[in-house]
């Protein structure tokens, strides 16, 4: 007998310093994914602008600010420009795989080295281990890693240089969170070469959407986000198209190029 389905209790964060915006505080409405139904409710919230942290759906709740907006790129639609397929082309020697969401000593010193590089004073500067292990396994949903390494030598698996803790929802492929190699003489583009083979990814499934988390308009960290598109936000009326003046160049010194 399947399991009734329980309507999901939610709770307020308090609140803290924005880490987009200076001098606004920011607050998080969340509930706990856990149960039979899990894979559903996730699906669900994802599409009402819901993102994933391990067993816990949450979105911004602010008081007095709608700065942040969930955007997805639609995968049937997305053409990839010159730059992107130069950058596709450059890479295309990379082995990638998507794997079992399990935490390996090779991501994690990875990811140490991408946060030193590129977020040294961010909230996840402190991560141990465990926490990486956590924010990787603890997962109700679908979830995988998408690992991608230089091409293997002999017997011997390539360098790992870029990985992605990926969800797979009903309408699409919900990128949790990426980190790559940042240090200097790595190669470059490889933020943005996972968000690319992500929307191959989806539109070889039959998915129509990669969901690329929050988007805060003038937030430099977030312009890169704008290169896919055509690239819907969520508002009020629902998913809509976001409109031109949204859609300008984004800076090529983001934190993904």
């Amino acid at each position: 007998m399947t399991a009734p389905f329980r309507f999901p209790r939610f709770f307020v964060t308090s609140p803290a310093p924005c880490p987009y915006l200076p001098g606004r505080q920011e607050r998080k409405v969340f509930t706990e994914l856990s149960g039979p139904h899990a894979i559903e409710l996730n699906d669900a919230l994802g599409r009402i602008g819901f993102r994933r942290s391990q067993s816990v759906a949450y979105r911004p709740s602010c008081v007095g600010c709608t700065a942040c907006v969930s955007v997805r790129v639609v995968t049937n639609e997305f053409e990839s420009n010159s730059s992107q397929r130069k950058l596709v082309r450059r890479n295309d020697d990379l082995e990638i795989t998507a794997c079992r969401p399990w935490a390996t000593e090779e991501q994690f010193q990875l990811l140490r080295r991408y946060l030193s590089h590129r977020h040294p004073s961010g909230g996840m500067a402190g991560m141990e281990e465990q926490d990486y292990a956590d924010m990787v396994e603890h997962s109700p949903v679908n979830s995988v890693v998408v690992e991608y390494r230089e091409p293997t030598v002999g017997d011997r698996p390539g360098r790992l240089i870029g990985a992605c803790l990926t969800d797979r929802q009903a309408d699409g492929l919900s990128m949790i969170y990426s980190f790559f190699d940042a240090e200097p003489g790595a190669r470059s583009g490889l933020g943005n070469l996972i968000i690319l083979d992500h929307i191959l990814r989806a539109r070889a499934a039959g998915l129509p959407y990669v969901y690329l988390g929050y988007w805060v308009k003038g937030a430099a960290r977030m312009a890169y986000k704008t290169r896919y598109r055509p690239l819907e936000k969520l508002g009020p009326q629902g998913w809509t198209l976001m409109a031109d003046e949204d859609l300008a160049p984004a800076i090529e010194t983001s934190e993904l190029a």
